[in-house]
């Protein structure tokens, strides 16, 4: 006779759970059976206290107290049955897990080995010089393609637009310009005051007789006045 080969722990943590849960379906199968007595005895002991057969009813009250402790022992063993059950799963679980884990473990050594961390940073160096070398290279292309296509006007036009859809949005370009900082281009400079040269009497005076009189004394003024009288 051949020897049957052992079943392993998960094979066996099935076979006890399935042990498990066909005994608390038996109990619940029972359970509901004395339930349906207690209730035939309930009917009984009220006919024959009707009866007045009092000797009868206390032997069917204490077939009823006797049955329905049982139907609470079958109750408290099948919560604790119910618990036995959910061990053995959260063990299945755990198992199952660990199982995982155990492969992951495993996977991770492999790439840990394969891994070379020196030959990695210079790939990544290369890779980063590269990524920067093209960057600089597409930025040239764009510098000379704006280079080639852009011709005169296209500011002037382009201001034009976008001042016409500010209009038709009905904001102003003022609202939208930042503001320049104090004392850079926006401050205007105040009117310097105006100064007065002072003048000699004699000069204001002889300025005032358009320059016919200039240089003359008082009496010689006088004498010119009467004979041009």
């Amino acid at each position: 006779m051949g020897v049957a080969p052992s079943k392993t722990l998960e094979q066996q943590m099935k076979e006890h759970k399935r042990t498990i849960d066909r005994a608390v379906r038996e109990l619940e199968r029972e359970m509901r059976k004395m339930e349906q007595q207690e209730k035939k005895i309930q009917k009984d002991i009220k006919k024959l206290a009707k009866e007045n057969q009092m000797e009868a009813v206390k032997i069917m009250a204490k077939d009823y107290v006797r049955t329905k402790n049982y139907r609470n022992k079958f109750n408290a063993m099948k919560a604790q049955l119910r618990a036995v059950g959910l061990k053995i799963t959260t063990m299945k679980s755990t198992l199952a897990m660990t199982e995982a884990m155990k492969g992951a473990s495993k996977a991770m050594v492999k790439m840990n080995r394969k891994m070379n961390m020196p030959a990695m940073q210079r790939i990544m160096r290369k890779f980063a010089q590269e990524s920067e070398r093209m960057e600089m290279t597409q930025e040239m292309m764009n510098d000379t393609i704006d280079d080639v296509m852009e011709e005169d006007g296209d500011e002037e036009e382009e201001d034009a637009i976008v001042g016409q859809v500010l209009a038709e949005l009905g904001i102003e370009a003022a609202d939208i310009v930042p503001d320049a900082p104090d004392g850079v281009g926006t401050a205007t400079a105040a009117p310097a005051p105006a100064t007065r040269t002072p003048t000699a009497i004699g000069a204001a005076a002889g300025g005032g007789g358009g320059g016919g009189g200039g240089g003359r004394s008082p009496s010689q003024e006088r004498q010119r006045r009467g004979s041009v009288g």
